[in-house]
């Protein structure tokens, strides 16, 4: 069973803390419980709180992520995780680039669609709905799954 999930962008503020959150509650509603759910960046502005536009959005759906701070990705991270969903396709290569022992536990978040999921990062406000909107579609596919 895949119970240590890891979601990874960039920076860590804006789409994996969504994201970690959108699965989060998700599992939770459907009745699946032992999840561990985490995210990181690949460049993480660590200790920042998430995007205030990510916090907004969120709030809207009742999720918190006001206790939400940045972390780096780090390799043990990784190997820790059972796996580990990334925004986009480049995101997916990298981290293989670098550790080749993870190949056959990254894939993209909207893997079952066939999409990226653009950073918002530094956008306005629909820019960053779009993205969510792209997340929960993508994590109500993975729940199947999962």
């Amino acid at each position: 069973m895949l119970n240590n999930i890891l979601i990874v962008c960039v920076g860590n503020i804006c789409r994996s803390p969504m994201a970690e959150g959108v699965l989060r509650d998700a599992l939770s509603k459907s009745g699946r419980m032992g999840y561990s759910i985490h995210s990181a960046g690949l460049g993480a502005l660590t200790g920042h709180a998430a995007d205030p536009y990510a916090c907004q959005l969120m709030a809207e759906k009742g999720l918190d992520l006001t206790g939400h701070r940045a972390r780096q990705l780090t390799e043990n991270m990784i190997r820790e995780a059972d796996i580990v969903l990334v925004m986009e396709a480049w995101q997916k290569a990298e981290i293989e680039a670098n550790t080749p022992s993870a190949k056959g536990k990254i894939f993209r978040l909207g893997k079952w669609s066939k999409i990226d999921i653009t950073d918002p990062y530094q956008k306005g406000l629909s820019a960053f709905a779009h993205s969510l909107s792209l997340i929960e579609q993508s994590v109500t596919q993975w729940v199947i799954k999962l």
